[in-house]
């Protein structure tokens, strides 16, 4: 720990890990507290609306919103275990209760999709006469605004903070604003003389909300299955090679966990350093990447002596590694 903070004057200990953890979900939570009242807020006003006009598809709109704003229900639950310390049993922590709380609002959005179009199609088949049209285009633009603005927020701070569900969530409500904003246009072609406007631009708008699934879904199934940036990988080998006293990079391995990204790195060194300075290097290229990759909070730096002729320091596990192979 001296020779550490001799090359380095600073560490980054369990607190200062602990810290970064409770800043994240801390901007988490917020963006999800506000964001939830600006969804509320937008489907009580809603309310009064379909009191005022009697719209059935406002009616079914407003519903919609409130569904979206409980979706941050689960995603707030989510941040709130990421804070817990790891246990005997969970010995990583919490961290994959966001990523399954983001394939929880990927199914939310592939439900909104699967409603729209179903009502679109029936009401192509089965036209029903849109009322007090006045009323349901205003409810339809705040719906539409509220999603909106709620939206970039989660998405801002998702990609911030470096969470894919926040992410996700973001893009579920600008589905829900699509979907209002399907009733203004819908309600405006009625006015024009043109009844089949509503189903067919819903019809419209759920392929829209297709192509937003598509792309919420990508994302959550990446970090389920701990994929990464190709170029992030590479970024990190080139940190590594140019920290004093590495002499190759065998591999890096990088997964998120929730909104931490975590690495696994196997480094070559001289075999006739000292314990105490193979560790020296090993600890500054931890140093080194905590401090240039964003999202970063834990690396593990595995170091082997560099093969000399007539000898394979890795002999004894050569069969595990043909196993691993067949």
């Amino acid at each position: 720990m001296k020779v550490f903070k001799r090359i380095f004057g600073h560490s980054h200990d369990h607190h200062e890990h602990v810290g970064d953890v409770l800043q994240a979900s801390s901007e988490g939570l917020r963006a999800l507290a506000i964001s939830f009242g600006g969804l509320m807020l937008t489907a009580v006003l809603q309310v009064f609306l379909v009191l005022v006009s009697g719209s059935v598809a406002l009616l079914a709109d407003t519903i919609h919103n409130f569904g979206d704003a409980l979706t941050a229900l689960p995603l707030g639950v989510a941040f709130l275990l990421s804070r817990r310390h790891p246990t005997r049993r969970y010995t990583f922590g919490y961290g994959r209760a966001e990523d399954l709380a983001g394939a929880f609002v990927v199914l939310m959005i592939a439900i909104s999709a699967g409603v729209a179009g179903w009502e679109s199609a029936r009401r192509l088949f089965e036209p029903t006469k849109v009322q007090h049209i006045g009323w349901v285009v205003v409810a339809g633009l705040i719906g539409f605004v509220g999603n909106e603005i709620v939206a970039v927020y989660r998405i801002r701070v998702g990609r911030r903070i470096g969470s894919a569900a926040l992410v996700a969530d973001g893009l579920h409500a600008r589905t829900d604003g699509l979907t209002s904003l399907a009733v203004v246009v819908g309600a405006l072609g009625v006015v024009a003389g043109f009844p089949l406007a509503d189903p067919i631009v819903g019809l419209l708008i759920t392929v829209a909300i297709l192509g937003i699934l598509r792309s919420a879904a990508r994302d959550v199934y990446r970090r389920l299955m701990d994929a990464v940036d190709p170029n992030l990988v590479g970024e990190v080998e080139d940190l590594l090679r140019s920290v004093p006293g590495i002499d190759a990079v065998d591999s890096v391995r990088l997964r998120w966990v929730g909104h931490e990204l975590r690495a696994e790195c196997e480094i070559v060194s001289d075999p006739r350093l000292t314990l105490v300075e193979a560790h020296a290097i090993s600890a500054q290229a931890h140093h080194l990447l905590l401090h240039q990759v964003p999202h970063l909070r834990r690396a593990s730096i595995h170091t082997s002596p560099r093969a000399e002729e007539g000898t394979d320091h890795h002999a004894l596990l050569a069969h595990h590694s043909e196993n691993l192979r067949s």
